[in-house]
């Protein structure tokens, strides 16, 4: 096979290289898992949003997110069936409360109460119908199943547990994409049962109503428009409610911005181990390089084949990030920690360490100042 001189060198000498392969590695290693853990971070924060069926979100004004929402007054059901667009409007119950555990401990969860007929828009789509239908007895719960260990049981179907002097119990456990606890554990329920699990709400009082179009895509005017007649209530769709709480959970509580951080600084690292590896791998070949120029090789020739090198060694590096990657991932899902790790996400972070790698084999390039046809007679 005839394979190109710089390909040669790096296969012939892999100790000189090996320091680089492994930064990239580790570089693109660390930079997937930050940024899986994050993407997980901020979805399972929007769950309770993203996995209903409403069109469109109405809460009290200056909402931050969704678990920070005063009473409203459930008369507002007139303002939105009112408008020619929606269809359905129904009450959505979401507060934050605190499980008392079996063994005595404390764990703080949200609720989650909604309708639970067969056209509600407020339901889980994480449920079965089979599942749904075991809510309707007062005090039954469902949750998710990484959420078992944090509230304390172990058997999941038919666990009790205590939410402010109520007994509840766990009549299903859900599914989901997401293999690892999120923010905190989250209790699915009827509105009967949400009412008795959050008094603070008065029978009159909801946190949010919830609405879906006849077409969605009206569902951005509508919501405008309700916003400019009604100031006293803040109004998103589906889209813009969950964005503003995966970036009230991104930038308020700092755990966002730390795996962020770590991400950059795991990409900032590998690429200067990598530029000083580079560094010395062609200062220990200026023999070689000088020979090439004194055979009358362009300079240009010379930084290209150096480049070669970056490139190969930088994907040989990220080939041997991904099944590392992917060990830690299972790994860290029995620890209850999971990082999503979609193929658009895969493919970003190849391209960014290949190009942080091909950055520094561009800053490696100084070494060749010291290059010079004349020392080979010294």
């Amino acid at each position: 096979m005839n394979l190109p001189y710089a390909v040669k060198i790096v296969l012939r000498e892999p100790r000189r290289f090996l320091p680089a392969v492994l930064a990239i590695t580790f570089s693109a290693v660390l930079v997937s898992m930050q940024s899986g853990m994050l993407l997980g971070f901020l979805r399972s924060s929007a769950r309770p949003i993203e996995r209903v069926r409403a069109d469109l979100w109405v809460g009290s004004r200056e909402l931050p997110a969704i678990g920070f929402s005063h009473a409203i007054d459930e008369t507002w059901y007139a303002r939105l069936a009112s408008q020619p667009e929606i269809d359905l409007v129904e009450p959505y119950l979401y507060g934050i409360t605190m499980w008392h555990r079996d063994d005595g401990g404390l764990e703080q969860c949200y609720i989650v109460g909604t309708r639970l007929n067969e056209h509600s828009i407020g339901r889980l789509q994480d449920l079965t119908a089979s599942q749904w239908s075991k809510l309707g007895e007062v005090g039954a719960v469902a949750l998710y199943d990484p959420d078992r260990r944090l509230l304390g049981l172990s058997k999941g179907v038919g666990s009790h547990g205590e939410i402010g002097g109520s007994r509840v119990e766990v009549v299903a456990i859900m599914e989901s994409e997401i293999k690892a606890a999120g923010l905190m554990p989250g209790l699915v329920c009827s509105l009967r049962t949400a009412r008795r699990l959050l008094p603070m709400l008065r029978p009159e009082q909801t946190t949010f109503l919830i609405a879906s179009c006849s077409d969605p895509d009206d569902a951005v005017r509508v919501a405008r428009r309700l916003e400019a007649r009604y100031p006293d209530m803040a109004v998103f769709t589906r889209e813009e409610m969950a964005a503003r709480t995966q970036y009230y959970w991104l930038t308020k509580t700092r755990a966002g911005l730390v795996l962020a951080f770590s991400a950059v600084l795991g990409l900032l690292v590998g690429a200067v181990i990598t530029s000083q590896t580079f560094y010395s791998a062609t200062a220990s070949a200026w023999r070689e390089l000088s020979v090439l120029q004194a055979l009358g090789i362009p300079r240009h020739k010379v930084i290209g084949m150096l480049l070669l090198q970056a490139l190969v060694v930088a994907v040989t590096g990220i080939a041997g990030a991904v099944p590392v990657t992917w060990a830690i991932m299972e790994v860290g899902i029995l620890f209850n920690i999971q990082a999503l790790l979609p193929p658009w996400l895969i493919v970003a972070v190849g391209l960014l360490t290949l190009g942080t790698a091909m950055l520094a084999g561009l800053a490696a390039l100084r070494s060749l100042q010291t290059v010079e046809p004349g020392a080979l007679l010294r």
